[in-house]
């Protein structure tokens, strides 16, 4: 049973960036209700009005996984522990981008799956097998006919943006040997709940996993969870290791059982849990917008920092247009020269002296806090304020 238990309002698409041409002509936007569900049964935490993905994914998908520091870094690390734990004869990504990941390793041992056609000719042209599809059994059929040794699949922040989580399983179970590994990683439902970070839900975000959900829905299919990693990207995910039942060569590591004793603890599986979820949602919205309207009474310059699809959520749902917040300042080229969704906040190209007029920059990109916060030292020691909603709207 799925029971709703928070209405983010009428949402635009998240990644779906406007041109000035689209500005002028008053281009029509594609909006839908985002509400989120709590499945009772499988305790999967999903948005309840789908957009198909052939509108999401398409040829013009601005997202690049290799501008950030912080996801180069953790890929080139991952890289290097599929090797020396898994050692793998061929792996299969699905969601392959711009080839962040798959870029450490050999051509002739990796394979990517990358509907969106601009990425996918990244890959391409790095002379990698690219299957520019969306993943599933057809897919999966197609693929294991030509080969048959695939041991390892890996997937980043990718399967959570499939509707039928089911189908996807099933098309892993069949290409996959039976000794092979699938490695996943998304965003933690479990630190979603603990930063309040309700910007996690946006039409792309189709589910958010705990570990719970993912014991749950890979159970079926004869697979187990028996690692798991912490790791600080997307705002604080989970890796896992899972592996089919029948694979004695790897036993359940205790980071299994206490990380769903935590999830567990933090009352994951009971929908009052969601209810006070909601409740901190709607205090953390009249606080952000207090903090804006003190800063423009007072004159104050606000710009954006990291036009994420996450603002997009943040920005309709509190209301917050180009009136209060000037600009954003971003590094993908994809985002600079247009506006963002919903709200037609312009988007320029970083430049430090764009930066160093706002009197406070709004910390889109919350999730690289670090990372931006070690770049722009010297705009914070003149002065420089940086705001965010996370874990509650405070100037920082």
């Amino acid at each position: 049973m799925i029971k709703k238990f928070l209405d983010l309002g009428i949402q635009p698409l998240a990644n779906r960036y406007l041109t000035k041409k689209d500005i002028l002509k008053k281009t029509q936007e594609l909006f839908y209700h985002l509400e989120v569900g709590f499945n009772t049964r499988t305790k999967l935490v999903s948005i309840l009005n789908k957009i198909p993905s052939k509108i999401i994914f398409d040829d013009k998908y601005p997202y690049r996984s290799s501008m950030s520091q912080t996801m180069k870094i953790s890929f080139k690390k991952l890289a290097k522990d599929i090797v020396n734990i898994y050692n793998p004869h061929m792996i299969l990504e699905i969601g392959s981008n711009d080839g962040a990941l798959i870029r450490n390793f050999s051509k002739k041992k990796a394979i990517c799956i990358e509907p969106c056609k601009n990425l996918a000719k990244i890959t391409k042209r790095m002379g990698y097998k690219t299957y520019s599809n969306f993943w599933d059994m057809q897919l999966a059929k197609k693929i294991k006919s030509k080969t048959k040794n695939i041991d390892l699949i890996y997937s980043a922040n990718t399967l959570s943006h499939i509707n039928d989580i089911s189908s996807v399983f099933s098309s892993i179970v069949h290409v996959l040997t039976d000794d092979g590994i699938l490695i996943m990683e998304e965003p933690s439902f479990l630190e979603c709940l603990k930063k309040v970070a309700y910007d996690q839900f946006y039409n792309e975000h189709i589910h958010v996993f705990s570990l719970s959900s993912i014991i749950n829905l890979v159970k079926k299919f004869n697979l187990e969870v028996f690692n798991i990693e912490k790791l600080n990207t997307h705002g604080g995910s989970l890796r896992y290791h899972i592996k089919r039942v029948s694979n004695n060569k790897f036993e359940i590591d205790n980071k299994v059982k206490i990380q769903l004793e935590q999830e567990l603890m933090n009352g994951i599986d009971k929908y009052s849990t969601y209810i006070k979820f909601k409740n901190k949602v709607i205090n953390s919205k009249k606080k952000l917008k207090q903090i804006f309207l003190r800063l423009k009474k007072k004159n104050k310059k606000i710009i954006g920092y990291g036009a994420t699809a996450k603002s997009t959520t943040v920005l309709n749902f509190c209301n917050i247009k180009n009136e209060t917040l000037e600009y954003f300042l971003d590094t993908t080229p994809g985002k600079i020269g247009k506006y963002m969704p919903g709200t037609h906040i312009s988007i320029k190209g970083y430049n430090r002296s764009l930066l160093n007029e706002a009197d406070y920059a709004f910390l889109g990109a919350w999730n690289l806090k670090e990372e931006i916060f070690k770049k722009e030292r010297r705009y914070i020691k003149n002065g420089g304020k940086f705001i965010t909603h996370v874990p509650v709207p405070k100037i920082i």
